[in-house]
């Protein structure tokens, strides 16, 4: 593991990007490392995990990137899409337990989860409620949803997410600024952007001590653009 801290944020809003692929032209921006994520650990403290959406990994995977990582690093999940798009959502519980086993190597260092929907998925309150009831009970980290049919941002959905605080992620479809998600105390928020816009959006401007994101880093911190925000 690395023995540096992982960088601290200048806010309660934490940047990062979907995976740790380092551009070439971006290398010489980060510290030095016997990895892509220890690299990319130099410079962000936060990263969300997507191949674990397209395939499952060994329970040593996971513990090999947590022990890369600063004791202050956090991953964000995505969960399978056996589980969000396959199974939409219905009688996943062998599924997310299997899952869940798998993901604890990441011990301390699992910040959250995050339950991305097909488009094509309609709010169904009975799923909902028992999908995300499961995962309160058996998770104690912040979930977030993106959920993609305009159905999950009507009233009772936000209803929903108040009780059992599951976030939504990103803008309602169709539509411009936040989605009037319910929120509870000390909420923080991942801004997740896409690694093409590394150099010249966010790592550019981190070059000098105090100096504000711009352009597409702080479009996507302000609105959920790329890969949107996570409320948590």
């Amino acid at each position: 593991m690395s023995d540096a801290p992982a960088p601290k944020p200048a806010s309660s809003v934490r940047i990062g990007c979907a995976g740790w692929s380092i551009p070439t032209r971006a290398a010489h921006l980060f510290g030095a490392g016997d990895s892509h994520l220890e690299r990319y650990a130099t410079r962000f403290d936060v990263v969300e995990i997507n191949s674990s959406f397209y395939r499952p990994h060994q329970a040593k995977t996971w513990s090999r990137w947590a022990d890369t990582v600063p004791l202050g690093f956090r991953f964000s999940v995505k969960l399978p899409r056996q589980i969000t798009h396959e199974a939409r959502l219905v009688e996943v519980d062998t599924l997310l337990g299997e899952f869940l086993d798998q993901v604890a190597g990441l011990g301390a260092k699992l910040g959250g989860f995050l339950v991305q929907l097909p488009p094509s998925l309609v709010l169904d309150m009975r799923v909902a409620e028992a999908f995300f009831g499961l995962m309160r009970q058996r998770v104690e980290v912040p979930i977030a949803c993106e959920p993609r049919h305009p159905s999950w941002f009507d009233a009772e959905a936000t209803d929903l997410w108040g009780g059992l605080f599951a976030h939504p992620r990103g803008r309602r479809p169709g539509t411009r600024g936040g989605s009037g998600v319910a929120r509870r105390s000390k909420v923080r928020a991942l801004a997740l952007l896409a690694p093409a816009r590394l150099a010249a959006d966010v790592l550019q401007p981190l070059r000098r001590p105090g100096a504000r994101a711009t352009g597409a880093a702080a479009s996507a911190a302000r609105h959920g653009d790329s890969a949107g925000v996570v409320h948590f």
